[in-house]
């Protein structure tokens, strides 16, 4: 049975409060906390990348709590990748970083020499989720639509939600036929195993 898609107005409603948190939290941060928090959070993740090779991360914007700590210390014959885009209207690729290029939205993204590769475990940034899995991003689906796409090609893909602690709600969050749910959600303090 599909499962009905929620009302736009309500998702968007989400999402607006929750970016405008996550702004406010990020931004009560100083520069020392903010680091130890995202060194915390890579000390809760790195256990569960172990037998992982590829490592999709992303270049964080202002708010989001970054995945470099996490990246900068990946093992031996581990590989970080990050997102990639064509253009604004292509699908999502992952290329090996460093980001070193502007991305058609600005923020840095790999070269388009870089070697493309497809990740066995994809760090996601997210803008609210809940302990479910259920992610609400920015609403462009470029994640769901490359998730989706990795899993159709047969790839086993572990994901992990990253987040600050106030962008998990305990509530379930509504979702769409196509939102592809997070295996885990990770936050400075936390680990959530989701499925």
């Amino acid at each position: 049975m599909a499962v009905p898609s929620p009302p736009p107005s309500l998702k968007a409603g989400l999402r607006a409060e929750a970016l405008a948190a996550r702004r406010d939290y990020a931004r009560s941060l100083d520069p020392e906390l903010r680091a130890e928090l995202e060194a915390k959070l890579a000390d809760l993740v790195l256990p569960h990348l172990i037998h992982a090779k590829i490592v999709a991360g992303y270049h964080p914007l202002k708010d989001e709590i970054s995945p470099s700590p996490i990246l900068e210390r990946l093992g031996p014959g581990q590989r970080a990748v990050l997102p990639w885009f064509l253009d604004r209207d292509a699908r999502m690729l992952w290329r090996e970083a460093p980001a070193v290029a502007p991305s058609p939205w600005g923020v840095l993204q790999p070269a388009a020499e870089a070697e493309a590769l497809a990740p066995d475990t994809v760090l996601v940034p997210l803008v609210l989720g809940d302990r479910t899995g259920v992610r609400i991003g920015h609403g462009k689906g470029h994640y769901d639509r490359a998730l989706a796409h990795l899993r159709e090609s047969g790839a086993r893909v572990f994901t992990i939600g990253l987040a600050w602690e106030p962008q998990i709600v305990d509530s379930a969050l509504p979702g769409d036929p196509w939102d592809v749910p997070l295996d885990a959600i990770a936050t400075p303090k936390e680990w959530i195993p989701c499925r």
